[in-house]
């Protein structure tokens, strides 16, 4: 076989430099190289070779066409690492097609009768120069960017061991611990009166700082993970990187087809999922590295692999749970890696046409905003407090999700869509305002709750409602739509019926009070579903926090309990 390669492109003339082994490991030499910088590179390759040497060279191809940087290394890969051994002839030399001292034209034409299994052999070094030359560091390496401050900060903590940080009052034990700041949470901090913030970034924050997908307009859930982990906004890069990572990582074994056939029809979905999520501990790095005696301070990184594993592969789950008759098919349903984790699940869930791209713009939006909210709601609390008696991450989630089945958790969106098609199917279409007030106070004479209002830290609106009812305004068919109406007339009726009411602290509609009813709107009609739905948004926070959980070495949690008796004594 021979191989010709034409690479015609504009360059301006560079310094050399010197490019040492630890820049382009393999090369075990200095190699005086000319530094270009490509303002544009044309590729026209002629290739007798084999698909792996076709792979390669297109490789190159993607990588000149999609980045812009200053290129040492463009003539040291193709002629000093991969087509001219160390011994060889030297490659030919650039010379510029015209005498312009501003720009060169550059053709370069090599022949080569190496082996394809010499070339093989030089992958390697080619691909560690190039990625010196271009590459953004990946999740993992961020993390480790950070981990020495973090553990910085965390002596500093410790030293501080003996300060007050609040009083601990009867009412904080009867009363579900609610306001006792009693536990680590990294990611994000809900404050009473201005919601949530990831990081000290605000969801509109968020919104605006976060890569988008390839298509729509919402932030993706994937950078909201990696805001949460690290604290730093992803490049659009960098995400899409990761976007690829999930989907690459999205297969599921066998064992856990079978499994999910085996659940009988009546088994709710959050059971399955749960049980489908525990199973998949048997794939678990940090199980099988605890048996082998792994150091404690490199804990972090297995329980990092398997995080990532589960999110790669929870969306998947969870839609086998919601198409039980197609679970061949969804099980071994090529995921494409160009999209984003989103997208994908759309995908998996049936939904992945054009024709439902208003669905994946909410899908993303309501999987970022879902994904994480303090620490002590039931799902995060129950992952983190399993995970501290060192379960492995699938075990430790699978228990979250058991807690966020619980209905006052994790079935509020089904509650609220069910609450408000009875409104609707008492009132009408054509209702007054009076005819909402009348309805709320039925609601509230009768003993029950108005599902979607209330919070057990919010004393304001929800900021992720008003997101949620932001994307809803920019949408007329949405706004169109009776039931819709309804949620937005209760939101502005409500809040005074129940303030008047006087049995609430926070009065406002939270993110239940919407997110069902535009699931449904959008054709996603199955309310036991919401919550499968929650749950995979769900991982984003408590995966996070379950990896700087490892990192720092944070303890088993074990709080001491009081009697009644003992609580009267106080």
């Amino acid at each position: 076989m021979f191989i010709d390669i034409r690479f015609v492109g504009t360059f301006h003339p560079c310094p050399t430099e010197q490019i040492t082994a630890d820049m382009a490991p393999g090369l075990g030499r200095q190699t005086p190289v000319p530094r270009v910088q490509p303002t544009c590179i044309r590729s026209k390759s002629i290739i007798k070779s084999d698909s792996f040497l076709f792979f390669f060279l297109y490789l190159y191809h993607l990588q000149f066409q999609q980045h812009s940087f200053n290129c040492c290394s463009f003539s040291l890969i193709l002629s000093h690492i991969l087509f001219y051994p160390r011994n060889s002839t030297p490659p030919p030399q650039i010379h510029p097609r015209t005498p312009s001292a501003q720009q060169h034209k550059m053709a370069l034409s090599w022949r080569s009768t190496r082996h394809v299994s010499k070339l093989a052999q030089a992958a390697r070094p080619v691909l560690s120069a190039r990625h010196y030359a271009t590459a953004e560091p990946d999740l993992k390496t961020t993390l480790k960017e950070v981990i020495p401050a973090k553990r910085e900060l965390l002596k500093k903590v410790k030293a501080q061991s003996d300060d007050v940080i609040g009083d601990v009052k009867v009412g904080n034990v009867i009363g579900g611990m609610r306001g006792l700041k009693a536990m680590l949470w990294e990611g994000s901090v809900l404050d009473a009166d201005e919601g949530i913030r990831f990081h000290g970034k605000t969801i509109k924050d968020c919104q605006k700082e976060l890569p988008k997908g390839t298509t729509g307009t919402e932030m993706l859930p994937e950078a909201m993970f990696w805001l949460l982990l690290t604290g730093q906004v992803p490049s659009t890069g960098q995400v899409r990187a990761f976007s690829r990572e999930l989907a690459e990582k999205s297969e599921l074994p066998s064992y856990i087809l079978d499994l999910i056939k085996s659940f009988p029809a009546s088994m709710h979905p959050m059971t399955q999922l749960s049980i489908a999520v525990a199973a998949l501990n048997t794939e678990s790095k940090f199980a099988k590295a605890y048996e082998n005696g792994i150091n404690k301070a490199d804990y972090w990184e297995p329980t990092f692999d398997d995080c990532i594993s589960l999110l790669a592969k929870i969306p998947r789950v969870a839609a086998l749970v919601f198409r039980p008759n197609e679970i061949d098919a969804v099980g071994t349903q090529k995921l494409d890696a160009a999209q984003d984790w989103s997208h994908n699940f759309a995908e998996l869930l049936g939904k992945g046409g054009s024709e439902y791209a208003d669905f994946h713009d909410l899908l993303r939006l309501y999987l970022a905003l879902h994904g994480d909210h303090e620490g002590g709601n039931v799902s995060a609390h129950a992952t983190h407090l399993v995970g501290s008696a060192l379960s492995d991450p699938f075990l430790s989630y699978s228990a979250g999700l058991l807690g966020l089945a619980g209905p006052l958790h994790g079935l509020a969106a089904q509650e609220v869509l069910r609450w408000v098609n009875s409104m609707q199917e008492k009132i009408g279409t054509k209702f007054t305002d009076e005819d909402v007030r009348t309805y709320l106070w039925d609601t509230l004479k009768s003993g029950r709750v108005v599902p979607g209002y209330g919070h057990g830290v919010l004393r304001k609106p929800d900021p992720r409602f008003e997101a949620l009812m932001d994307f809803a305004a920019t949408r007329p068919e949405v706004l169109a739509n009776p039931v819709f109406q309804l949620v937005k007339k209760n939101s502005e009726i409500a809040p005074g019926v129940l303030t008047e009411h006087g049995k609430t602290k926070n009065p406002y509609p939270n993110v239940d009070a919407a997110s069902g009813v535009l699931f449904h709107h959008f054709g996603f009609q199955q309310p036991l579903y919401y919550t499968v739905a929650f749950g995979v948004s769900r991982a984003l926070g408590p995966l996070t926090q379950l990896i700087w959980d490892r990192v720092l070495g944070m303890p088993i949690e074990r709080p001491k309990s009081i009697n009644l008796l003992g609580l009267l004594k106080k």
